[in-house]
């Protein structure tokens, strides 16, 4: 089996490719191998313009049965608690379009620019096909941002606007590029912050951290176990 691990940053995933490097041959930088199972792992930097280059290259030449696209995010929803891993099972552009001149957000999908039913997109949002593959994971919907949430107003706007549990800077750019390429995707999510007026005294990033490569690691075992 053939899984692809994608996250902005390397301090994100960097206790998975420690275990990856002590439990696995490493054949390449970014490639780990043991029996049947092969991990590549790839760092995008921030932003859907980062992830959309970086996956294209990485699909348009290797095949996988998985990818996964693994990082912290902000929570909308205050029943998530810091720490929390959550599986993302939908995306959706949250800032791409233009604002009126009252203030209001028309996304592209609103003006007409792009068909909201044109695949991947289903009513302007894109879906994981292969949520129910993890549900020991909570579900929740993500919304993907240039601009992260920090100010009351925007907060307001958005979370009218929009039903979602969680914003990141990547997921959507992740769902499109899987979802063209056909490739079986997951988006896992650990909770370092609310999105609230910005305060990052509030976030904690080690517990979200920790916990979300908790949780890689036992999926990379179950898939050993499985092949």
């Amino acid at each position: 089996m053939n899984l692809l691990i994608v996250a902005a940053t390397p301090f994100e995933v960097q206790p998975l490719r420690d275990y990856l490097g002590g439990q696995f041959a490493q054949v390449r930088d970014s490639r780990f191998v043991r029996e049947e199972l092969s991990v590549d792992m790839l760092i995008t930097g921030a932003g859907m313009v980062q992830t959309a280059y970086a996956l294209g290259r990485v699909l348009a030449l290797s095949r996988y049965h998985l990818a996964i696209n693994a990082g912290i995010a902000g929570a909308f929803d205050r029943s998530l608690r810091l720490g929390d891993v959550v599986q993302v099972v939908s995306e959706r552009l949250a800032d791409l379009g233009v604002e009126e001149r009252n203030g209001r957000f028309t996304d592209v999908f609103e003006m007409g620019l792009i068909d909201p039913d044109q695949p991947p997109f289903l009513n302007g949002v894109i879906k994981a096909g292969h949520a129910s593959d993890f549900d020991f994971l909570p579900k929740c919907n993500g919304l993907t941002v240039n601009r992260v949430h920090g100010a009351e107003a925007s907060i307001r706007a958005i979370t009218e606007k929009y039903d979602a549990g969680v914003e990141t800077m990547e997921g959507a750019a992740f769902f499109y590029a899987c979802s063209l390429s056909d490739v079986p995707f997951l988006q896992i999510r650990a909770i370092s912050n609310y999105v609230e007026p910005r305060n990052r005294s509030a976030w904690n990033l080690p517990l979200a951290i920790n916990n979300l490569n908790e949780v890689l690691i036992k999926i990379v075992q179950s898939l050993g176990i499985m092949n």
